[in-house]
C-alpha cells in the first residue's frame, strides 16, 4: 500500500465525515445516514490495516513471527482498557517497535 493511497483514503474519509457531521454545515441528512457515518472511519481503518497486518507482498505472513499481529492485538487491548487515544497510540507504538527490534 502506498503513502499516496493511504493519504488519499484519509482525506476522503475526513472530508466526507466533516461535510455531514460538522454542525455548521447546512446539509441535513436522515438519521440512518448519520449513524452510518459514525462507522465509516473504523471500517476504513480495518480495511487498510488487515492487509498490512497479515500480508507481505501478497504472501501470508503467518502469526507466530508476526510482530504486526501482536502489535495490533496489544493496541486493541490497551485501547479497550484505557479508553485514552493518545496513551493507547504511544504505548502501542513502543510495544510494536520493541517487538520489531526483538524479532
Amino acid at each position: 500500500m502506498s503513502w499516496t493511497l493511504l493519504i488519499g483514503l484519509a482525506m476522503v474519509t475526513f472530508f466526507n465525515r466533516y461535510l455531514f457531521l460538522e454542525p455548521k454545515t447546512r446539509i441535513v441528512v436522515p438519521q440512518f445516514v448519520m449513524s452510518m457515518l459514525n462507522y465509516a472511519a473504523p471500517c476504513l481503518m480495518i480495511s487498510i490495516a488487515i492487509p498490512i497486518v497479515f500480508f507481505d507482498h501478497h504472501a501470508w505472513k503467518g502469526i507466530v513471527q508476526n510482530s504486526y499481529f501482536y502489535g495490533a492485538v496489544f493496541c486493541i487491548l490497551v485501547t479497550a482498557v484505557t479508553r485514552k487515544l493518545l496513551m493507547s497510540i504511544v504505548t502501542s507504538l513502543v510495544f510494536f517497535y520493541g517487538l520489531l527490534y526483538l524479532l
